[in-house]
């Protein structure tokens, strides 16, 4: 007979000492007294990875956020050993492994100064309800440490004296400090004196992170099951950081279509086929570039995926035809959850081939979507990924559909009290069959990798182009996202401009908002403010809820209409710029976006602002984000910035006024910057340009730029038929000379340079192309001087007597 009924509470276990060691090429094995395994592997000289088993034995090693493609080796490791501690050295850092207690400190290998320190470092707790174990990590937080990344939260760009949960949530209408939201990046970057660092916690249980908050002098992350298997990666610049972190995780697999940069329209939702036709006909008439129209789910027919509604667009591939030879690309929504319909094709498929989530006991998860009760693929499965690509043949190669929106696929249910599946679901998860609770933060992920790889299949030779609403650390390698459903206020368009600067700290630069707020209705000025901040991130797209009224750039009124016009239209002129930062993203891990920290660490003014961020490498922008502004102040970082309007050169490393009326923002472009413009176009592809023009702020001394050109789609450029020119600047007080270096076997069609001298402090007297002397008759004098030159030459020389 059993007589006590009371569960034994054991509260947090802790490693006890280390009675084992062993060393297998790159990963060292600690073994504690109480069979508490850490398995240390070393990744690359700065990136190091722990690895905690409480049983002496681990699961199968297996990890949708890290890539097979990420950088792997090391230059230096030596292991030794002192009373008190195991030290791993490699060329860029010393860990400590404490014998007593398998507590870990990192340091600079360089300078021996202390990086980072766990406080009671890893612990756990026995999980009775589900089994395994709550597993934690405490780190000291340094003296004035600061914290970044964590993906979409929606709140100041600084983390410090904060907490969150990691846990995919459709959020409609979420606000300031809304916490979970939609995605799930489990990923940090850290700052004190000088020194960066980060840590990925890959784990895709329920995760939480503190950052200072319960206690001012720790740090602390922890998940509700799983292992404690965290990277730490060491910088000591916060830019290499976030590239190591982006190399772990994946880049973008390719470049995107050009148009995929362009501006995108877009709205819940436009049919039928006549609506689509005049909200595409007004754009052209009122010649507001745009590339790309979206269709919402009521193209579907029933919100049944992959059909389409016949009454309201009775032939889509003629449509679709006509939109693309007027210059837009078409985007539909596809969901996760499919319609039980015995009589519809998809869903018959998958339910007799068994590709649906199930219960634990057995039956289907059945929850209530868009079309009513549904079904949904495991998409954990990679039988049912297969599958899933396969579905988009007829929207894509038959029908012409040029990109897909993948939405509620946190995985959103209505109508219940979590919004999502129960814990007990379960899921394929590549072989490691588990519940909800595991695959939860990746079911997302995994519905637009499998939208991806159909999409590259059937848009062949061209690029995919695929949106995702959820997402987990690695999903950048298949798509771009957005911010999920905003509201038109002011503070979402604060919010809008540190999510974007947050998400490509957190390796996702293919990023942006729902430009005017999803919710409720934007008066004009505040989709004019919007439309300016919007046409500096990645994704450019406005998307609108339709209950509220209509959402396009010319129902507000001639001024802001204008105002649109000419703000998409820079959009469209720095298209050449955007691309090539895109390239050095995908290249070099680059971030597209970088918030003011990222830019110049080494100023600590730098480390609270949220406002301000550099676009590229050369372009500086701060939006307006209250009504009735006429100016704001704003941080100029260290250096010398031309005002993008007036050519005002102003010094930086304080905070300044700067006047922006209504058709204006403060942008800013870096001392010694060669920016590339396209002449304004409609949409991409839709002129063959003779030139495009390099406008070129003078610097006295050097500064780099580059322009990075292919054929804007298909694969050729991985073949090494693209173009890679780098401008080389040197400016004196009466001489200045920009040299060119080209690599690469693509040649645009383009045959000129217009170079454009912003503040040429000197009278040219003569013009060198190429050691030729040509006339002082070349150059043209308007508001700036400008000369046109040979797309191929080497050397621009100019020189005052």
């Amino acid at each position: 007979m059993i007589v006590n009924t009371e569960l034994e509470q054991k509260g947090n276990l802790f490693p006890s000492e280390i009675i084992n060691y062993k060393k297998d090429v790159d990963t060292l094995f600690f073994t504690t007294k109480n069979n508490v395994v850490l398995q240390l592997t070393v990744v690359r000289d700065s990136v190091i990875r722990f690895r905690y088993s409480t049983t002496g034995k681990f699961d199968n090693d297996f990890s949708y956020g890290v890539t097979i493609h990420a950088s792997r080796g090391y230059n230096f490791l030596e292991v030794t050993e002192d009373k008190t501690n195991y030290i791993i050295t490699t060329s860029k850092l010393i860990c400590k492994v404490e014998k007593a207690s398998l507590q870990v400190s990192l340091y600079d290998a360089k300078d021996g100064i202390l990086i980072n320190q766990d406080e009671i470092g890893f612990h756990w707790e026995e999980s009775y309800e589900y089994g395994g174990d709550i597993v934690k990590m405490s780190k000291i937080s340094q003296k004035a440490e600061s914290y970044y990344g964590l993906g979409d939260k929606p709140v100041d760009v600084n983390l410090k004296g904060k907490r969150f949960e990691n846990w995919v949530t459709d959020s409609y209408a979420f606000g300031k400090d809304t916490d979970p939201i939609y995605k799930a990046i489990p990923f940090y970057t850290s700052i004190h004196h000088n020194k960066s660092y980060g840590i990925f916690f890959d784990n895709t249980f329920k995760t939480h992170f503190d950052f200072a908050q319960e206690r001012r002098n720790v740090t602390s992350f922890w998940a509700q099951g799983g292992e404690m298997n965290y990277y730490f990666i060491y910088g000591p610049k916060m830019e290499d950081v976030v590239a190591n972190y982006t190399d772990l995780t994946g880049k973008p697999h390719a470049l995107p279509p050009l148009w995929a940069l362009g501006f995108h329209q877009c709205k819940w939702s436009y049919y039928p086929e006549s609506n689509v036709k005049e909200v595409t006909k007004t754009f052209r008439d009122l010649q507001i570039p745009c590339d790309a129209i979206y269709l919402d789910i009521d193209y579907m027919d029933g919100f049944r995926c992959f059909t389409w509604d016949k009454n309201y667009f009775p032939d889509p591939k003629r449509m679709v035809k006509e939109l693309e030879d007027d210059g837009f690309k078409t985007v539909v929504i596809i969901d996760p959850g499919i319609k039980i319909d015995l009589e519809y094709d998809v869903f018959k498929e998958a339910l007799d081939k068994d590709y649906f989530c199930k219960r634990a006991d057995g039956p289907y998860m059945k929850g209530k979507v868009w079309p009513g009760e549904c079904y949904f693929p495991d998409f954990t499965k990679p039988e049912v990924r297969e599958w899933w690509s396969g579905l988009f043949q007829e929207l894509i190669e038959d029908i012409g559909v040029k990109g897909v929106w993948n939405d509620m696929n946190e995985p959103a249910v209505m109508d219940v009290p979590n919004k999502s599946f129960p814990d007990d679901v379960r899921h394929d998860y590549d072989g490691n069959r588990c519940s909800h609770r595991k695959a939860h933060n990746v079911y997302g992920m995994q519905m637009a990798r499998a939208t991806y790889h159909g999409l590259k299949k059937y848009s062949y030779p061209k690029r995919p182009f695929v949106i995702t609403r959820a997402a987990y650390s690695g999903t950048q390698r298949y798509t771009s996202t957005w911010f999920g459903d905003n509201v038109a206020t002011w503070e979402h368009l604060a919010i809008a401009n540190n999510q974007a600067q947050r998400m490509a700290m957190s390796g996702f630069s293919f990023a942006g908002s729902d430009i005017g707020g999803f919710a409720e209705q934007p008066q004009g000025e505040l989709f004019a403010r919007w439309i300016q901040l919007g046409i500096f991130h990645v994704f450019c797209r406005v998307h609108s809820s339709g209950d509220h009224g209509d959402q396009e750039p010319w129902v507000f009124g001639d001024e802001i209409t204008d105002i649109v016009r000419k703000f998409v239209e820079i959009r469209y002129q720095l298209l050449p710029y955007l691309y090539t930062a895109f390239w050095n993203h995908i290249n070099n891990a680059t971030p597209i976006l970088k918030s003011l920290v990222l830019f110049d660490q080494e100023d600590q003014h730098t480390h609270y602002r949220s406002d301000e961020f550099v676009y590229g490498e050369h372009i500086l922008v701060c939006p307006i984000q209250e009504p009735n502004a006429k100016g704001r102040r704003m941080y100029i970082p260290r250096g010398k910035w031309y005002n993008f309007w007036t050519d005002e050169v102003v010094e930086g490393g304080k905070e300044m006024w700067v006047d922006a009326e209504l058709d204006s923002m403060p942008i800013f472009i870096k001392e010694g910057a060669v920016i590339p413009k396209y002449p304004v176009q409609q949409y991409v592809g839709e002129k063959d340009f003779d030139e495009i023009s390099l406008d070129v702020y003078y610097k006295e001394g050097k500064e780099k730029s580059q322009l990075y050109d292919d054929a804007h789609d298909g694969y050729d450029y991985k073949k090494g038929r693209y173009s890679l020119r780098t401008f080389k600047l040197t400016g004196k007080k009466n001489e200045f000379i920009l040299q060119q270096h080209k690599q690469g076997k693509f040649d645009a069609a383009y045959k000129k340079f217009n170079v454009v001298l912003h503040n040429l402090p000197f009278t040219i007297t003569s013009v060198q192309v190429d050691n030729v002397e040509i006339s002082l008759d070349n150059i043209q004098n308007g508001g700036t001087q400008s000369i046109t030159i040979d797309k191929e030459f080497t050397e621009l020389h100019l020189f005052s007597k």
